[in-house]
């Protein structure tokens, strides 16, 4: 059968379809479909997150399927309603894990909590969690978790290109030396994951580390600052997940006379919904970014004309294109995809559905080079990365962004930790010894 490239996948010629449907009498050629689960967080205190990450992706998966499906393939898709909670996105996992006959390949949990409440479940059922920049860091270590990825970057990396940021405006890691932090987190397994890699790095320079938490969903704050303003910190770093605590740390910092140009906010917490609801109190803050914001990026441009223009986009306001939550949702999608269609390459299966199996090695041979994320019209917006047998981090960059009172504005470009390998020998560490406690024998890779 001959194919022809058509958008970002491929068609069987006119031709090809005839003769094979002609080899099955009295029948027309079935169509090939591959299924994949939307695990979203629309509502609730989250919400925001989750309608701008899913809403990408479903837009993207109608992008694919207008342009032909991957290698003729067809996308289809169901969601389920977890609302950030961890119980409810193992109810979604098992709710959504066949359908039709075909098991999923990936789950997306948008969650730390509930990517360790279905963590162990992956194995067995073979199916890869794909932690796109959240989850369980020691994951990373693909030769004890197989079938978990950290693409793109964890939470360990994030921390330690955060804290080089720090370095970086005092004037160098001597100068370090005796100033004091504030972890202010969420208190969650998601506000508590950075913590390994922040002390550890802590103790080298000589850094005063407080942590601070806020029981969920953080909309009371007012004893947490209050202890902050006592503890004078020279930094804040902010863990939260949701706009009203991300604008409520940001209206309480200026209550209590905190300097937002002092604080870094993570990734969650680095998007335009966080910063609006605080108003001028946001103007300053620091932002990590894994995903770019911007609707300049020609994929960007082709799913607002092609999936909108056509009214099958996801969105309700559709002002949020390109914002950083929206964009982030297609990063992910775009590596998901690309992983199926490598997937039937290096299986023998162009055309055709994949198994869970197929789908992991696909995700563990991408390579996302400038070259890549040029032809899929997203470089700039992700860093380039690659992924292994080993490593299943991918770029382990992050880029610094300011909220300049209207936009993000960037500060950086896309960084590394001051030392990657110290935070990668921080992850074998924790993984080898997750993998002694639980018997487990770590792969070889070649």
């Amino acid at each position: 059968m001959k194919w022809k490239r058509l958008g970002n996948g491929f068609a069987a010629t006119a031709t090809a379809v005839a003769a094979f449907a002609a080899a099955m009498p009295g029948a027309a050629a079935a169509e090939e479909k591959q299924y994949f689960p939307v695990a979203s967080s629309r509502v609730g205190p989250y919400s925001a997150m989750g309608t701008g990450y899913y809403g990408a992706q479903i837009d993207y998966l109608n992008y694919v399927n207008m342009n032909g499906g991957v290698n003729g393939v067809m996308l289809t898709w169901q969601e389920c309603e977890t609302e950030y909670n961890a119980v409810k996105t193992v109810e979604c996992y098992q709710r959504l894990l066949e359908k039709d006959g075909q098991r999923i390949v990936v789950f997306d949990t948008l969650g730390t909590p509930g990517a360790y409440a279905v963590i162990n479940r992956m194995a067995e059922d073979e199916v890869v969690l794909a932690q796109y920049g959240y989850g369980r860091t020691d994951a990373a270590d693909g030769r004890v978790w197989p079938w978990v990825f950290n693409a793109a970057s964890h939470y360990w990396s994030q921390i330690a290109v955060k804290m080089k940021f720090m370095a970086e405006q005092e004037g160098g890691i001597p100068n370090m030396k005796g100033k004091k932090i504030v972890h202010l987190h969420i208190d969650s397994a998601y506000g508590r994951e950075p913590l390994p890699a922040m002390r550890a790095i802590a103790e080298e320079w000589g850094v005063e580390l407080v942590e601070i938490s806020i029981p969920p969903p953080g909309l009371e704050q007012q004893s947490q600052w209050l202890q902050i303003r006592k503890e004078r910190p020279d930094w804040v770093t902010f863990w939260g997940a949701g706009s009203g605590m991300n604008s409520t740390a940001m209206t309480n910092a200026a209550r209590v006379g905190f300097p937002r140009e002092r604080m870094i906010y993570v990734t969650f917490g680095a998007a335009e919904e966080d910063m609006f609801p605080a108003g001028d109190a946001a103007k300053g803050t620091y932002a990590m970014a894994n995903a770019l914001p911007g609707d300049h990026f020609p994929l960007v441009q082709s799913i607002r004309e092609q999936v909108y223009g056509a009214g099958k986009g996801n969105l309700a306001e559709e002002s949020r294109i390109g914002t950083v939550y929206w964009n982030r949702g297609l990063g992910a999608a775009v590596t998901y995809i690309e992983a199926l269609r490598l997937a039937q390459e290096m299986h023998g299966k162009v055309g055709k559905a994949v198994t869970g199996a197929e789908f992991r090695d696909g995700y563990e041979n991408l390579v996302m080079d400038d070259a890549r994320l040029e032809e899929l019209g997203i470089r700039g917006m992700i860093a380039p990365f690659s992924i292994s047998c080993e490593n299943h981090e991918g770029a382990g960059k992050f880029a610094m962004m300011q909220w300049d009172g209207e936009k993000f504005v960037q500060v950086t470009d896309w960084e590394a930790p001051l030392d990657p390998g110290y935070i990668r020998g921080l992850v074998e560490a924790s993984a080898a010894k997750f993998a002694r406690e639980n018997g487990i024998t770590p792969r070889e890779c070649s």
